[in-house]
């Protein structure tokens, strides 16, 4: 009963991202990007009851769907070129064919890039200069007081991103909060957060966001059910804490 309840709110959270990402089109702190997002999804992966894993706070830039980059070759310039990453994360290669770009820092894009040669070049020098992106953006949504689409400006845990949303409403569930990260075309991985001990200090370390995620406070038991309690006479005898 535990993960179907946990499903169903899973399942709320992302048709409220679908929402999101097709109607908000700019962040409130001003960026006019989207990202393409698929709305028929076939998998989704729920870890409940699991704290969130431990994440370098210096990552290097990973590419994203719709980047444009340099590709050089300073011994062989007939193959230099500049590609755009599509949306499925591949980018066309001359006389390479397609390789998959996306998720990969621009060091591990050279790895990529000589590997895609290989059966063409002998040992390539290749250098790999990102030339454009997309700026990066997370959502928050739910029992918060500004839910919104927000740029990402660095390194944002998923406390921050609630204090940039304007703090949760009385109604939120500190404890079961979902963190929605995209795996890939057509799989979110959802991991539960307890903000409630990042808050009191018991938990080692906050989430990291990372771009396109998604997080979603839930409503706590209280706030569902309140509206079928009588207003007068029942305070006598409880008093409701969310």
């Amino acid at each position: 009963m535990h993960y179907m309840r946990l499903s169903i709110v899973a399942l709320i959270a992302i048709s409220t991202l679908t929402g999101l990402a097709t109607s908000c089109p700019a962040a409130r702190t001003g960026s006019s990007s989207s990202s393409d997002h698929t709305s028929n999804l076939a998998f989704l992966s729920v870890r409940s009851g699991v704290s969130p894993v431990l994440q370098p706070r210096d990552r290097r830039y990973r590419l994203f769907p719709s980047d444009e980059i340099a590709i050089a070759f300073p011994l062989t310039p007939e193959f230099d070129q500049d590609v755009t990453i599509e949306p499925d994360g591949y980018a066309s290669l001359t006389g390479a064919g397609d390789v998959r770009l996306a998720g990969l820092t621009t060091e591990q894009a050279v790895a990529a890039v000589k590997a895609a040669y290989a059966g063409v070049l002998h040992e390539p020098i290749v250098t790999v200069e990102l030339k454009n992106f997309n700026k990066p953006f997370f959502v928050v949504t739910g029992q918060v007081n500004h839910p919104g689409k927000y740029d990402l400006r660095g390194a944002t845990s998923a406390t921050e991103a609630i204090a940039i949303a304007g703090g949760m409403t009385a109604a939120a569930k500190t404890s079961q909060a979902l963190l929605f990260h995209r795996v890939d075309d057509a799989q979110y991985e959802i991991t539960r957060i307890n903000l409630k001990r990042i808050f009191s200090g018991r938990e080692r370390e906050d989430a990291e966001l990372q771009p396109g995620d998604m997080l979603y406070v839930p409503k706590n038991v209280v706030s569902k059910i309140e509206r079928f309690i009588p207003s007068s006479g029942f305070g006598a005898y409880y008093q409701l804490q969310p």
